[in-house]
């Protein structure tokens, strides 16, 4: 494997080491959390925070995970000297990427609402400014189409969406009856969305040569689902005594 295939492979690596594993723990705090108030497990006072402050995590690391995909996706395509748009286009999409990360750290830090709100877009618009680049694979943009559903791209900014949701709207969930009802039906969404997520992942890794392999897959009719006969090797010259 080249640099370029580890790089790939990062973002699906982080998933399941960190993110995965988060998910686990936030559902499990989130279900004794209301077992608590509904008090019909007997559960420690603790679990209310601890669920609140692992739920901000995990949605800054679905935030940041997404982000490192976007940029291997767009970084990797081509060679950096055949980058489409050459020093220019580079230097604003980083701006972009500088952005939704500054947003994001703004979000955590911020208290006023209006703030939390306008961080919360300028984040997720980053998102989607860096995702609708034509190096980030999309089986579809057309909603209407069975493959837009099944693309791994937009359930991964959907999920971008809910998490900053989350994030955003944190001190007003704990407050709000009925913003708490929305956070959970969002949530189990978002659990639904990350099951998806595993799978359509999991099959586009299947579907992504590696480097050296490119020029021999994509020369392959993927309707008809045939490839060219591969050249037949050449017989080493006789050595002679």
């Amino acid at each position: 494997m080249t640099t370029v295939d580890w790089l790939g492979i990062l973002h699906p690596a982080l998933a399941v080491v960190i993110i995965y594993p988060l998910i686990g723990m936030v559902v499990r705090l989130a279900i004794q959390t209301r077992a608590r108030r509904l008090q019909t497990l007997k559960c420690p006072p603790t679990v209310g925070r601890e669920h609140s402050d692992l739920g901000r995590w995990l949605a800054v690391g679905v935030v940041v995970l997404v982000l490192v995909a976007l940029t291997v996706a767009i970084a990797t395509d081509q060679p950096l000297r055949a980058f489409q748009g050459g020093a220019a286009r580079a230097a604003q999409l980083l701006l972009v990427l500088c952005g939704s990360l500054a947003g994001l750290a703004a979000l955590w830090v911020s208290k006023a609402p209006g703030l939390r709100l306008a961080f919360v877009l300028i984040t997720w618009a980053g998102v989607l400014g860096l995702g609708a680049q034509p190096e980030v694979w999309r089986l579809s943009d057309d909603p209407f189409s069975p493959a837009f559903w099944q693309s791994h791209y937009w359930s991964g900014v959907a999920v971008v969406g809910l998490m900053l949701f989350s994030l955003g709207a944190q001190p007003e969930i704990q407050r709000d009856l009925r913003l708490r009802r929305l956070h959970v039906s969002a949530n189990v969404l978002a659990a639904v969305l990350f099951v998806v997520q595993g799978i359509t992942g999991s099959r586009d890794l299947l579907e992504i040569p590696l480097s050296w392999q490119k020029s021999t897959i994509y020369s392959c009719n993927f309707t008809a689902r045939t490839c060219p006969p591969l050249a037949a090797p050449t017989s080493a010259p006789a050595v002679t005594p």
